[in-house]
């Protein structure tokens, strides 16, 4: 989802890593259950995914030297988890994007959006995508913790992916709330010009000033507007409008609690991303007054 940046690799206990990876054991305890156990398909969509985004990471990190020689070794992991990151968030937008549009057809805003059907339906591929979505989540948390992707003191985006899981495991195995997550994950719209922009910056293809440039910025702004704040901010409206017609249980408070974590990563991405725009536009216009 957001920008990743390295972290030094310094000797002694990884705490933070320590603890992300611990978290991921009842992901993997539940995936067991699922395949082995309780029958479901679904979650075969988790264990595929999880794997294609794993190939995918090692196709990457061995062909990308050879296919972008100016790219600095030392950014070779990031650039590679960076990459297998825009490949999941182009699937998984546009995915989301076809079946919100496809029930928006067949059944009109209105009744797609009420309580019932985000919370009890479950929208045809919206279980398929959750899984296979889930399955790269957990993929690239371990990835990062692995290749220290994270900054130890705010790892925001560990915070992100745990959260996200939590979230997912519970709806997939109380098969409830899982068209509410699709609606979440609308927001890989925007992702897809978050990472577009560090591939190419770190594969020094990115030329700062060109009208392609501009155009980035502005798909960038515009989803990050429409995808990620407008329908998170619904989302936290309909969770909390709709708050008595949820059943007593822990699918109210944890939505709720993690729509509003995710929240404020929006808003603190939203502030890395206008210091990015604003320090490319001062460069430019001192490249401009220099010439």
């Amino acid at each position: 989802m957001e920008d990743k940046e390295t972290v030094s690799r310094k000797g002694g206990v990884d705490l933070t890593g320590a603890l992300f990876s611990a978290l991921l054991v009842p992901w993997a305890f539940y995936l067991i259950f699922s395949l082995l156990i309780g029958g479901r398909d679904g979650p075969w969509s988790a264990l595929i995914g999880l794997l294609f985004f794993q190939a995918c990471n090692a196709f990457i990190y061995k062909r990308s030297p050879t296919c972008f020689p100016l790219l600095s070794l030392s950014s070779l992991d990031l650039f590679t988890n960076t990459s297998v990151s825009l490949i999941h968030s182009t699937i998984v937008g546009l995915s989301v994007s076809y079946i919100l549009m496809r029930e928006w057809y067949q059944q009109g805003l209105s009744s797609m959006y009420n309580h019932e059907e985000l919370f009890y339906a479950i929208w045809p591929m919206a279980k398929t995508v959750l899984c296979f979505s889930s399955g790269y989540f957990v993929y690239d948390q371990v990835d990062m913790i692995r290749r220290h992707l994270y900054n130890p003191k705010a790892p925001s985006l560990l915070v992100h992916h745990a959260v996200l899981l939590v979230c997912f495991t519970m709806a997939l195995y109380r098969q409830v709330t899982i068209n509410y997550l699709i609606l979440t994950l609308l927001c890989e719209l925007h992702s897809i010009f978050l990472h577009l922009r560090r591939v190419l910056r770190m594969a020094c293809v990115r030329k700062e000033g060109s009208w392609l440039v501009s155009i980035e910025w502005s798909f960038n702004w515009i989803t990050f507007f429409t995808s990620r704040m407008v329908m998170h901010t619904f989302i936290i409206y309909k969770l909390l409008i709709d708050s008595s017609k949820f059943p007593s249980g822990i699918e109210w408070p944890l939505a709720i609690s993690g729509m509003t974590g995710l929240h404020i990563l929006n808003v603190l991405l939203g502030v890395d991303l206008f210091r990015a725009f604003r320090k490319e536009r001062a460069v430019q216009r001192s490249r401009y007054k220099a010439s």
